[in-house]
């Protein structure tokens, strides 16, 4: 399941609004006495994410130093020689490029002779075995080099790395620029989801980032990804990914209407006082982090066509806003659920843009209740076009990227694979997490039997949800039976 590609706009960048490149030196050549730091005119974003060291190594001394007198050279795998480098390369304060390690490839040989040229450089000191075919002289480092100019704002800058024992020599030359240097957590690839990294970029908003690592290559869209971190908002347990590490236990139904669950038995305080009960139990039985959330039913489905003809009532914000606030101060997320009866998700999805524009509001589509013109709720059980979805999604994808808000949660709900019609054509998008709800109700066996027919062909790359019926499922799972007993574990587990 992959959305079209996103366009990766990697502009060559430097650190703290100090990088440019080669373009920084002037007619008259650059000041090789000292190092000095890239320049540019605006906040942007460097990804150094080719596949083998040596090349990252190189992208990283553009990215943060326009000159340089000298610069350490070692080769990519030589790990003892690359560790001698970075302890002098910080002292000259200078950058650290590495050779190609396969000797028949000279590439990594040429592109490290380019970079000494860019740089200005007058030396170079190899350590270990380097093969280099330039005209810039091979000698010891002069102890204690100048620091570049504008430490003190250089410092402001971050380079994230994917893997510091992969890219020492990038993290040296990071180091040596005066950048800060943040890893991230064995395993994870997306900024998004490290809660350290997104501190410091917050730390650090509006200077320069560099990404640095092969596994960045996955990433969709660099930009927004640094941008969203900047605004500082992270999820209860941690970073802004919503499915990246996280369960959630929520409560379901509409305000003030108990016979739509148990949401609607107690106002917003007491929602949230619930939820955290409900939740707690899940702790004890997760191997995740478990959060207590909110699903809000936005639009009700009705047995009347209305004043609008549309079968679906639609609640005002302002009787959602309550809901919203009492969760975004306890810290939980909320999702807001439409039923749009002879309506169509978009239009109504528009309606509750001002809570959507809120970071920790989520949507989640019930197709069970989007009826054709010849439909009646509880007579037919409705459905939705992978293309309409699609419609919601990049609006909704849209909507984050234009307002910075870190990713949010879609939702699908889903107990018929009729509900979803041509489900592989589901798009996907950077900005969103989807997950499929299978909110089936009735015997443990029935619901197990739609639980695994719903995962069959279903898209790679889906979070998936389960919910249980206090009144209606027979018998309703305790929540070690629903950790345990429903493979694979859900991401998202409702109450209604």
């Amino acid at each position: 399941m992959r959305s079209r590609p996103t366009p990766r706009v990697l502009v060559a960048i430097a650190v703290s609004g100090l990088l440019l490149g080669a373009a920084g030196c002037t007619s008259s050549g650059p000041d090789t006495s000292r190092p000095t730091l890239a320049k540019a005119t605006a906040k942007t974003v460097t990804v150094a994410d080719a596949s083998d060291a040596a090349a990252r190594s190189v992208r990283v001394s553009k990215a943060l130093f326009a000159s340089a007198p000298g610069a350490i050279v070692a080769t990519a795998g030589d790990a003892d020689a690359i560790s001698d480098a970075a302890k002098a390369a910080a002292s000259a304060h200078v950058p650290v490029l590495l050779t190609a390690k396969n000797e028949q490839d000279t590439k990594g040989g040429a592109a490290v002779a380019r970079e000494l040229d860019r740089l200005g450089a007058d030396w170079y000191q190899a350590e270990g075995d380097v093969s280099l075919d330039t005209d810039v002289d091979e000698r010891k480092a002069p102890e204690g080099g100048d620091a570049p100019e504008s430490t003190r704002a250089s410092r402001q800058a971050t380079v994230v790395v994917a893997d510091a024992s992969a890219d020492a020599a990038a993290v040296a030359t990071a180091k040596a620029a005066g950048a800060r240097v943040v890893t991230m957590p064995r395993g994870v690839t997306d900024p998004a989801a490290a809660p350290d990294v997104v501190t410091a970029l917050h730390e650090r908003a509006k200077h320069p980032t560099v990404l640095v690592g092969a596994a960045f290559d996955a990433l969709q869209d660099p930009e927004w990804t640094v941008r969203a971190a900047e605004a500082g908002f992270q999820l209860r347990n941690g970073g802004q990914r919503p499915f990246d590490g996280h369960r959630y236990v929520a409560l379901y139904g509409a305000p003030g209407s108990p016979a739509l669950g148990v949401l609607g038995e107690q106002g917003p305080e007491a929602t949230v006082r619930r939820a955290e009960q409900v939740a707690k139990p899940y702790r004890a039985e997760s191997d995740e982090l478990v959060t207590p959330a909110m699903e809000v039913i936005a639009t009700v489905a009705a047995g009347d066509a209305g004043a609008d003809g549309d079968y679906s009532t639609e609640l005002p914000v302002s009787t959602l806003e309550p809901y919203v606030d009492a969760a975004h101060d306890a810290d939980m997320p909320v999702i807001i659920d439409l039923q749009p009866g002879r309506s169509d998700f978009l239009s109504q999805a528009k309606k509750y843009e001002s809570l959507l524009q809120k970071p920790g509001v989520w949507l989640a589509l019930d197709p069970e209740w989007r009826l054709t013109k010849d439909q009646v709720p509880l007579q037919q059980i409705g459905s939705v076009s992978a293309s309409e979805v699609n419609e919601v999604s990049s609006w909704l994808a849209a909507l984050v990227r234009k307002e910075g808000l870190p990713p949010k949660a879609l939702v699908l709900h889903q107990f018929r694979l009729s509900m979803i019609q041509d489900r592989s054509a589901l798009e996907t998008h950077p900005e969103l997490d989807m997950l499929v709800h299978v909110d089936g109700q009735g015997s443990q066996p029935d619901k197990q039997a739609t639980w695994k027919a719903l995962h069959q062909g279903a898209p790679e790359g889906l979070h998936w949800g389960w919910k249980n019926f206090y009144d209606e499922d027979t018998p309703m799972l305790t929540p070690g039976q629903t950790m345990s007993e429903v493979s694979p574990t859900p991401s998202l587990v409702t109450y209604q």
